[in-house]
């Protein structure tokens, strides 16, 4: 968020002697501050709950469209060199002064505020609508750029589809997601091209990202040793799924309770024990350079022919996408999963059969959902469990179209439809409700 810009005027007397001003833009600022003066001792905890939640929504909308104002200010401060008379070098130099903010986020800004006069003008009257915030603008004019730098062959036309398309899809994702589909925008304006080109694109970063890596580790003299590491994407995300099921609250139970103070442990210190776990339970210091995998299974999903090839794109359970060479290069391991479009596959329709969902239904329900179905919840794959959408004890079937991962809490609300009500969105997932 950028920080908003104090001007020190009033109506009655301005500052220093100066005369007050009459620009709008001055007047609202002066306003506001009144307003937000009265409302400083204002209690909050006589609020309903539909309207702390009203205004919590109302107050983000707000807090962006003052942020457009503050940039579209600071465009034009930045070429009246504002700050100049004051011996500053820049005018991000002199916001950071005057503001106490650093001068890294405020040159940040000063970029962001000249992209959006210039080439974006769709992005910033989404920001000065409320539409999307200050952070997915930014993504948007970081993935648009990065598009043209890379193929710069690419016509205005479709610079403005581009965006255009970015502002639809932020206004049903967050911005992390966002840069992560920014990454994918030649699919949208070439999309002949697209598999091929990010492919090597996939395989260049792949290649930095191998040649970048490294751990370090310190020996603290008390007991405990730290370090830090820089691996690629994928690694991480193999590192990540293996401490999340080991530190699944199921799994745990009571262990997730620090004994001392009967306080739920911080997720960062329950990692940090999956981690000791998996040192000390699931890899075999004797056997590991021969064993070569990993007791942790990841799904990849991958098209035959870009198997078969190498060239091309595969996607990650995890969202992160890895070049079809790199999938070739790991197929053999124990830890990575294969889900090939187009060859066959594993059978995931039991029907009555069996009570339990198989463990390729549980593969492929996670692939499918991402984690926890509920629309509200961000609980990863490995904390989730198989849910009847129909109760099998009534004749429901264990096929995968009707199965549902969910969160041990909402799997409880699943199963207790008397509290709960559970329905379908759209999106495939689904949303609960308390009965009344």
């Amino acid at each position: 968020m950028t920080a908003v810009l104090e001007v020190p005027v009033s109506y009655t007397g301005g500052t220093g002697g100066e005369p007050p001003s009459h620009h709008p833009v001055v007047r609202f600022l002066d306003s506001l501050s009144r307003g937000l003066d009265a409302l400083s001792q204002t209690p909050t905890w006589s609020m309903t709950p539909a309207e702390q939640a009203r205004v919590l929504v109302a107050s983000r909308a707000q807090r962006t469209r003052l942020a457009e104002l503050e940039l579209r200010v600071l465009v034009s401060a930045d070429r009246n060199s504002v700050g100049s008379e004051a011996g500053a070098t820049s005018t991000a130099a002199w916001l950071a002064d005057a503001t106490g903010s650093t001068r890294a986020a405020c040159f940040r800004d000063v970029r962001l505020a000249h992209a959006l006069d210039g080439e974006f003008p769709a992005t910033r009257r989404a920001l000065a609508a409320g539409t999307i915030d200050v952070e997915r603008a930014g993504v948007i004019v970081h993935a648009v750029e990065a598009l043209t730098e890379e193929h710069d062959e690419l016509s205005a036309e479709t610079r403005v589809a581009a965006e255009a398309h970015l502002l639809d899809l932020a206004g049903r994702f967050d911005a992390k997601t966002l840069a992560r589909m920014g990454k994918r925008l030649f699919e949208v304006v070439c999309p002949e091209a697209a598999e091929a080109a990010e492919g090597r694109i996939l395989a260049r970063e792949e290649d930095r990202a191998r040649r970048l890596a490294y751990v370090t580790m310190h020996d603290n003299g008390d007991g405990t040793s730290e370090g830090r590491f820089r691996v690629p994407t994928l690694h991480a995300h193999l590192f990540r799924k293996a401490l999340e099921t080991l530190t699944s609250p199921r799994r745990l139970g009571e262990g997730r309770m620090d004994r001392r103070t009967g306080k739920t442990l911080p997720h960062s210190t329950l990692l940090g024990h999956g981690f000791l776990e998996l040192l000390e339970r699931h890899l075999s210091l004797d056997t590991l350079p021969a064993a070569g995998g990993s007791p942790f299974t990841v799904v990849v999903t991958v098209a035959l022919d870009a198997l078969r090839t190498g060239l091309g794109i595969a996607a990650v359970e995890t969202g992160h996408r890895i070049s079809a060479r790199e999938v070739r290069r790991l197929a053999c391991r124990a830890g990575i999963i294969p889900m090939v479009l187009g060859g066959a596959s594993e059978p995931l329709d039991l029907g009555r059969e069996r009570r339990l969902f198989s463990k390729y239904q549980r593969i492929a329900l996670n692939h499918q959902y991402g984690g926890c179905a509920a629309a509200n919840c961000d609980r990863p794959p490995a904390w989730t469990e198989a849910h009847h959408e129909h109760a099998w004890a009534k004749g429901g079937r264990t096929d995968l179209a009707h199965g549902i991962p969910l969160c041990p809490p909402h799997h409880h609300m699943a199963d207790h439809p008397d509290s709960w009500d559970m329905r379908r969105l759209p999106t495939g997932g689904v949303r609960f409700t308390r009965r009344q």
